[in-house]
């Protein structure tokens, strides 16, 4: 029987792909790529021709009952998104339910995410932690932030360079300019940077060091006696 094959890409860094990845990607019947040109950079890296089909935001509503067709007739499918593993904050799971719906195999690779690096060297537990991925851009954004405030597990959001500054100026508003953060950017690539300290501080570094890059803002969870002895300390300060 057919299967859907869920493959993670690197996400910067092509000698993080597996060998499992690249045997599936040569032995697939075609790929599916949030970006062709993208992915066929990756492929011409490995030695790779294989077909290729879009399959992004966009038009993944309209295809995935293609696509699970396919895959019932027999064909092998590979999904890819441009960098990391599909269906988190990418393409994927619309795809992965239509096939489990119509009791299609679906084989998911481990591999690469940004998450698990950035949420690991954080300095932050991770035994337990709260994924939030992308917040709303603007309805909405405030109101989550606030319910997140005080989330007692470390907390990890994926943002973009344009609006790191914006939403460290939030988490201060919110979370307490206090409280402390590492904020991840560019892993696995040749310019990987993670500033750690207090919101305020993360927040005077990219104030004066243009955020570039992929962002990974990984947040201290809530401990209420620290709030607390934090509260105490701007009280003694007025005093």
């Amino acid at each position: 029987m057919a299967k859907l094959y869920i493959v993670p890409t690197p996400i910067g860094n092509l000698e993080d792909i597996t060998l499992r990845a690249i045997n599936v990607l040569k032995e697939v019947d075609f790929i599916l790529a949030e970006d062709t040109r993208t992915t066929s950079f990756l492929l011409r890296h490995l030695g790779i021709e294989k077909p290729m089909h879009s399959h992004h935001k966009f038009n993944e509503h309209a295809t995935v009952g293609r696509v699970a067709e396919a895959i019932a007739n027999g064909r092998d499918v590979a999904l890819v998104s441009d960098a990391g593993t599909p269906g988190i904050s990418d393409p994927g799971f619309l795809l992965v339910r239509r096939c489990v719906e119509e009791g299609i195999d679906v084989v998911t690779l481990p591999g690469a995410t940004a998450l698990i690096p950035a949420v690991v060297q954080s300095g932050f537990p991770c035994d337990r932690f709260c994924f939030e991925g992308f917040l709303p851009q603007k309805k909405g954004r405030m109101k989550r932030l606030e319910e997140l405030s005080t989330e007692p597990r470390t907390l990890v959001l994926y943002e973009s360079p344009y609006r790191v500054v914006k939403c460290l100026e939030q988490l201060a508003a919110t979370f307490g300019a206090e409280r402390r953060v590492a904020v991840v950017r560019e892993i696995t690539k040749k310019f990987e940077e993670c500033v750690r300290g207090s919101v305020a501080e993360a927040l005077d570094h990219f104030r004066a060091h243009e955020p570039k890059g992929e962002f990974v803002i990984v947040v201290e969870g809530y401990d209420p006696k620290r709030a607390q002895q934090s509260v105490d300390d701007d009280e003694e300060d007025e005093q």
